[in-house]
């Protein structure tokens, strides 16, 4: 999550659309007051220039306490734990509290979101990629609290969209460069070629549908209804 107050932006990292990628190529053109918040992932090399994490610590009445059991036996304070202050995978609501409703309604602020189908495999293999033996794709699914990407609640408050755009990780170039162009920064942020897993197979067939049988295929329908409905998702 980046909020830039150089250029009067708020990016909100969302799951599984390139946010990574996204993170590290806006942050090439943040000052030093701007706001970057902390992650484990690994970017690529091709960003020349991008700043580490920074000024994501925040004394706010809203930043939650650790709890005394976890200081006490001095376990280690993680990058997404809400008490670090800003956190990488951070809800709307949150970063409107913490930056007050002058900025928050100030600035430019954007994310992008997934084709939910294709979004829940890619999730999917991200999170089996280090078990020696994974479970099926619907073994997975079954566990609502391990499968579930909660993309929604982060660009939403109050079940509404919140946000000046959302973009679509299908067309990520071209709605990455209309964001910027929006912020005056067309032509100075550079994304990767990224290979996305939303593009049709040679037998017209996109890829991801090869996970999935009709009980998987409604289970995704009705997890993620809200953003089918708001960007016209289909299977």
């Amino acid at each position: 999550m980046i909020v830039s107050h150089q250029h009067r932006f708020i990016y909100i990292k969302t799951k599984k659309t390139a946010s990574s990628s996204i993170e590290a190529a806006l942050s090439t053109v943040c000052g030093p007051d701007d706001i970057i918040t902390p992650t484990t992932e690994e970017v690529t090399d091709a960003f020349e220039g991008e700043r580490n994490a920074q000024n994501f610590r925040l004394d706010h009445p809203l930043v939650p306490k650790r709890p005394l059991i976890k200081r006490l036996l001095r376990r280690p304070e993680r990058y997404y734990h809400p008490s670090i202050g800003y956190y990488e995978h951070m809800p709307a609501w949150r970063v409107k509290a913490y930056l007050g409703d002058k900025t928050w309604n100030a600035y430019f602020k954007f994310t992008f979101e997934r084709n939910p189908w294709d979004r829940q495999v890619s999730w999917y293999k991200y999170k089996t990629r280090k078990l020696d033996r994974k479970p099926s794709f619907g073994d997975f699914m079954a566990n609502t609290r391990r499968a579930f990407v909660n993309n929604y609640e982060l660009y939403s408050i109050g079940g509404e969209v919140v946000l000046d755009h959302v973009g679509r990780y299908e067309n990520l170039a071209t709605e990455f460069e209309a964001a910027m162009e929006k912020l005056g920064l067309a032509g100075r942020v550079k994304l990767p070629v990224l290979n996305t897993t939303a593009k049709p197979a040679a037998t017209g067939e996109a890829p991801y549908r090869g996970f999935y049988d009709d009980r998987l295929r409604d289970t995704v329908a009705d997890w993620y209804g809200r953003e089918i409905k708001a960007f016209g998702y289909e299977y």
